[in-house]
């Protein structure tokens, strides 16, 4: 019987009955809904963990998972696990937990460093700000369904209302809800659908790899902290 080789250095690539096989394996338990995130080298993606067992998961993908190295998945406390993707199909795929874990940290959102609080993206998005008749550039930091935290030279209130113009979405209308010059909390007067979310913020994911690339690319081989070697 022929042999199947794998590529060195790389996991074997299971077959879907081999993978229902060792899915079964472990008992799964049904997650209604877990809003989660995938960390693919850096970047960030808004998924939906739909069961799990102590092995892996499945999730709901909203965009195309890039070509990557690492991968983790981020739970809503922060929690954050190494996984290798197994298998896609349609908008779901399957993925493989590095280390088997206690099946607790998926089911319990109030596990881990950090307390629940809605998935946020790191972005890295550019931005004018209205405030009281007066027009200011910002920089959003990151962005939830709910919120946002940016970065403002320009000092603003508690509880004010601004308007926020992106040129990739509609306007923004929230309130700032914390401030500490010149970082400021804002929560949106309009909660984003996740799928909304998760496909605005993709291309500006891809972006912010693109342009680190570029930079990196620019620096001089001998660049301290650059592994590349003067050739």
């Amino acid at each position: 019987m022929a042999q199947r080789h794998e590529p060195p250095g790389q996991p074997p690539v299971q077959s879907r009955q081999e993978q229902d096989a060792d899915q079964r394996a472990a008992p799964r338990f049904t997650l209604l809904i877990r809003v989660a995130k995938l960390i693919a080298d850096g970047r960030e993606y808004l998924c939906i963990i739909r069961d799990a067992s102590a092995t892996g998961v499945k999730a709901r993908l909203f965009t195309p998972l890039p070509d990557h190295e690492d991968l983790l998945i981020e739970l809503a406390n922060g929690d954050r696990i190494p996984i290798t993707l197994m298998w896609k199909e349609d908008d779901y795929a399957g993925f493989r937990f590095d280390q088997p874990i206690a099946i607790e940290r998926l089911l319990d959102e109030n596990a881990g460093g950090l307390p629940r609080r809605q998935v946020r993206l790191r972005i890295a998005l550019d931005a004018i700000l209205h405030s009281g008749g007066e027009a200011a550039r910002i920089g959003f930091q990151d962005i939830s369904q709910q919120g946002a935290c940016i970065e403002s030279e320009k000092w603003l209130l508690m509880n004010e209302l601004v308007r926020i113009e992106t040129g990739i979405m509609p306007p923004i209308y929230a309130k700032v809800r914390w401030r500490s010059h010149p970082r400021y909390g804002l929560l949106f007067e309009r909660t984003f659908k996740l799928d909304e979310l998760a496909r605005i913020s993709a291309p500006l994911q891809l972006g912010q790899a693109l342009r680190r690339a570029a930079a990196e690319a620019s620096l001089p081989a001998d660049y301290p902290g650059d592994d590349r070697k003067a050739g």
